[in-house]
């Protein structure tokens, strides 16, 4: 196989790896950098420092609050999007809680605030957290189901999933087999 034609289809993330163990390149980094990687140790080229993986980041053991917590907790430098965190914010904001983007880069970026300034966080970020965002390529059975729910309206679960396996058997460029 060449990289051209590694690049027609649509490929999972185990599917890469397999493929990338199977011929000595390395597994590391995202998906899109596995499928570079590979396809251009298929082509023969040495790869470009653009699809090398990024260096390995330093694991550090952080401490990650714990129960219980209130509006009044500061949020540490390090801190995950727990099921401590979790737990409050439901208990707060209500059963319509998700760790969506907008809250998931709050705690990540706001070492220092504290758990009170992530509810009206929010609050503050609900309007524009209900518009339609683009899926990232990364995630194309995502982008593909929300494309043909978009273009089928009362189309089923089965009727989409089978959509999905024609368009995976379908080399990229093409519509239909």
């Amino acid at each position: 196989m060449t990289g051209s034609e590694l690049l027609r289809w649509y490929w999972t993330l185990a599917e890469l790896t397999g493929l990338a163990r199977s011929t000595g390149v390395s597994t590391a980094g995202g998906k899109a950098e596995l499928t570079d990687r590979l396809a251009a140790a298929l082509d023969g080229a040495p790869p470009s420092a653009e699809v090398l993986p990024a260096p390995a980041r330093r694991s550090r053991a952080v401490p990650q609050l714990a129960a219980p917590v209130d509006a009044g907790t500061v949020i540490p430098e390090g801190q995950r999007c727990s099921q401590v965190l979790r737990a409050f914010f439901a208990a707060r904001i209500g059963p319509a809680f998700r760790f969506d983007a907008f809250m998931r880069a709050f705690i990540a970026e706001s070492a220092g605030r504290t758990l009170g300034d992530a509810v009206q966080h929010w609050y503050d970020t609900r309007e524009e957290a209900a518009r339609p965002r683009e899926v990232g390529a990364q995630f194309e059975f995502n982008r593909f189901l929300r494309s043909w729910h978009a273009g089928h309206p009362s189309g089923t679960r089965a009727e989409a999933l089978n959509a999905w396996r024609v368009h995976r058997a379908t080399p990229k460029g093409r519509v239909g087999p």
